[in-house]
């Protein structure tokens, strides 16, 4: 019989001896977190379910997979993040189709689209203003290469060490921190219209500091610091956090 107070690791074991209880209790654990990157990885509700249940039915069949060589969040992520990347190479290409008007009730349940709800009700004006923020961020991360969409996932939006996602990703740690620099790099050129108010300089205004005419510094030099990059990651989340 499992209870609350049994390892992950545990629960795997368990799992594999045949008692019907464990995995679930797993599931319980880390479902939030398992489906917020699902979501986010993905890009929609649909896909992700799916890309959820698919990793679920896999990590429930090949519990025996699990070799105890790293974190049994890990082996789980691992699992959901490849589906969720399946999911993006077969799904059909959706460029023209509406984003789904369920986002923001899905970010209820770990989505990166909506934010807190705190302090007064902006109205209906701010609410339009951040929508649309939301949707051009999507449409900009639909455009990123798999690879490069989910190590920002991971690292950018899920708070994972750089060490870790790479563990989850299966690949080096200056693979991630190569994936996430383009990344931010191409969100940065993407997204160059969607500064707060006030970043967006007049035409032949310096980007740099100096006279008119010099030349911008380049969005790969310093990803993070670019107010695209700053303004997109607060959208992601939902609202203008530090």
């Amino acid at each position: 019989m499992t209870t609350r107070e049994d390892s992950d690791a545990s629960l795997v074991e368990a799992h594999l001896a045949g008692d019907p209880e464990a995995f679930g209790e797993l599931f319980r654990r880390h479902r939030d977190r398992l489906w917020a990157v699902a979501l986010r990885t993905t890009g929609n509700p649909e896909d992700a379910a799916d890309a959820l249940q698919d990793a679920l039915i896999s990590a429930f069949r090949r519990a025996d997979s699990y070799r105890g060589d790293a974190a049994v969040t890990t082996w789980l992520h691992r699992i959901v993040v490849n589906a969720s990347l399946d999911r993006l190479r077969r799904r059909k290409v959706r460029a023209a189709d509406p984003l789904p008007d369920d986002l923001d009730d899905a970010a209820a349940r770990g989505a990166v689209l909506a934010g807190p709800d705190d302090g007064p009700d902006p109205g209906p004006e701010a609410h339009a203003v951040a929508s649309e923020r939301r949707r051009q961020v999507l449409a900009a991360l639909e455009q990123l290469p798999p690879d490069q969409k989910a190590a920002l996932v991971l690292v950018d939006m899920e708070g994972y060490p750089v060490a870790e996602a790479a563990e989850i990703l299966e690949v080096p740690t200056g693979t991630v921190k190569s994936r996430c620099a383009r990344g931010r790099a191409r969100l940065a050129v993407l997204l160059a219209d969607l500064g707060p108010p006030g970043t967006r300089e007049p035409p032949g205004a310096s980007h740099s500091g100096g006279p008119p005419g010099d030349p911008p510094p380049s969005p790969s030099a310093s990803p993070s610091a670019s107010p695209a990059v700053r303004t997109s990651e607060r959208a992601i989340e939902g609202g203008e956090q530090p």
